[in-house]
C-alpha cells in the first residue's frame, strides 16, 4: 500500500507550484532528480547564463524543492530529501515522459557533464594510484574486509546509511542496491569528486555525497538506520568525539560499525601519509563506543593471510544504540 504524502499548507503548496511553474524550472528539478549538480554544470546543460541559472535555483531553494550545500567555493545541489514539497516534486517529475525530446536532450548533456566528471576522478586516481596500492598492500585484502563488513551487519536489513570518511564512496556503493537512502561526508574535495563519478557509474541515484566535518555533523539526530566509519580514525586527533558525534544521529536501535587497523609500527605511514595513530586495541574502540552510550554487540580482527605479505591486521567494531531494548524492558 502507497503511503499518502503528508499535506501542505496552501501558501507552501503555492508556493511550490509557482516555483515548479516555468520551464527552466521544471528542467532543473528533473536533472536533479538525475544527479547532484553546480550553477556551471547547470549553465553547460541549459545553455543559459550563469545568473538566469543561479536566480531560478534560488527560487526553487526558497520553495523547499531543492537542497543547497557548499564543498569549498563550490555549491552543490539537489532535490531535497524530506519534506510535502520534496515529494511534490518527485510526482511532478515522475509525470515526465522521458522521450520528450527537451528533457532527452537534458539527459544526453547530463550524460556528457559525467563523462568530464569520471575523467577527471579517474586521472586523480592515477596520479596517486601507486600510493595508494603501496598502502592496500599493507594490510588484508579489501575483500576480505568487505566481506566482514556484511557480515557483522547481515543481522537485519536497513534503510539508510551514513558513510563518515567517504573516500571513494565504496561503502555506499557497496550497499546501495540494498537502502533507500545514502549519505557519505568527506573533508576531501578531491576524494568527494572520485566518490561522485563512482556513484553516477553504478547508477545510485538515491545516494549522494557532500563535504562535513565528522566532529559536527550537520545533520539531525536520529537519522541514519547505520553509520560506518571506514579506515577513518587514524586520520583524526579525537576518534572518540567523532564517535559520539557519529552515536548522536543514528536512530533507536541503529548501528555504528568502525573498521581500521590493528595496532602496527609503520612509523612511515605517520610521517609519509598523515596518519595520526598507528592503529588501535580492542579495548580502546570498545570504550569510545561505550562512552557514547551504545552497546558493544561485536569486535574482531582479521589477520592478514599467511604468505601474503601484509603486515597490519584490520579490525571491526560493531556498537548499537540500545534505546529500543530499554523501552522493550520498561514494558515487560
Amino acid at each position: 500500500m502507497t503511503a499518502t504524502p503528508p499535506p501542505l499548507l496552501f501558501a507552501d503548496l503555492n508556493s511550490a507550484l509557482k516555483a515548479a511553474a516555468e520551464a527552466t524550472r521544471l528542467r532543473i528539478l528533473a536533472l536533479l532528480a538525475e544527479a547532484e549538480l553546480t550553477v556551471s554544470d547547470l549553465t553547460d546543460i541549459l545553455r543559459q547564463s550563469q545568473p538566469r541559472i543561479s536566480r531560478h535555483l534560488k527560487l526553487l531553494a526558497e520553495a523547499a524543492l531543492i537542497e543547497r550545500f557548499r564543498e569549498g567555493s563550490w555549491a552543490f545541489f539537489r532535490l531535497g530529501e524530506r519534506g510535502g514539497n520534496t515529494e511534490l516534486a518527485r510526482a511532478l517529475i515522475a509525470r515526465l515522459d522521458p522521450d520528450d525530446p527537451v528533457i532527452a536532450r537534458d539527459r544526453e548533456r547530463l550524460a556528457a557533464v559525467r563523462a568530464a566528471r569520471a575523467a577527471a576522478a579517474q586521472a586523480y586516481f592515477r596520479r596517486h594510484a601507486a600510493e595508494w596500492d603501496r598502502i592496500r598492500k599493507l594490510h588484508i585484502a579489501d575483500a576480505s574486509v568487505e566481506a566482514a563488513i556484511r557480515a557483522a551487519l547481515a543481522d537485519k536489513p536497513f534503510r539508510s546509511l551514513l558513510d563518515l570518511g567517504t573516500g571513494t564512496g565504496r561503502m555506499l556503493e557497496l550497499f546501495g542496491p540494498e537502502i533507500e537512502r545514502g549519505l557519505g561526508l568527506d573533508l576531501s574535495l578531491d576524494m568527494l569528486a572520485l566518490a561522485r563519478a563512482r556513484l553516477d557509474r553504478a547508477g545510485l541515484r538515491h545516494c549522494s555525497v557532500r563535504q562535513g566535518d565528522i566532529y559536527d555533523l550537520a545533520l539531525p539526530k536520529d537519522a541514519f538506520d547505520v553509520v560506518i566509519i571506514h579506515q577513518v580514525l587514524h586520520f583524526l586527533d579525537d576518534s572518540a568525539r567523532a564517535i559520539a558525534e557519529a552515536a548522536r544521529v543514528l536512530r533507536p536501535g541503529g548501528r555504528l560499525l568502525v573498521v581500521d587497523f590493528a595496532p602496527h609500527d609503520l612509523e612511515f605511514l605517520r610521517d609519509e601519509h598523515a596518519h595520526r595513530r598507528l592503529g588501535f586495541a580492542p579495548e580502546t574502540v570498545t570504550q569510545w563506543l561505550a562512552a557514547a552510550g551504545l552497546d558493544v554487540l561485536r569486535q574482531q580482527s582479521l589477520a592478514p593471510e599467511h604468505n601474503s605479505g601484509g603486515k597490519i591486521a584490520v579490525s571491526l567494531w560493531l556498537g548499537r544504540d540500545p534505546r529500543i531494548a530499554i523501552a522493550e524492558r520498561e514494558v515487560a
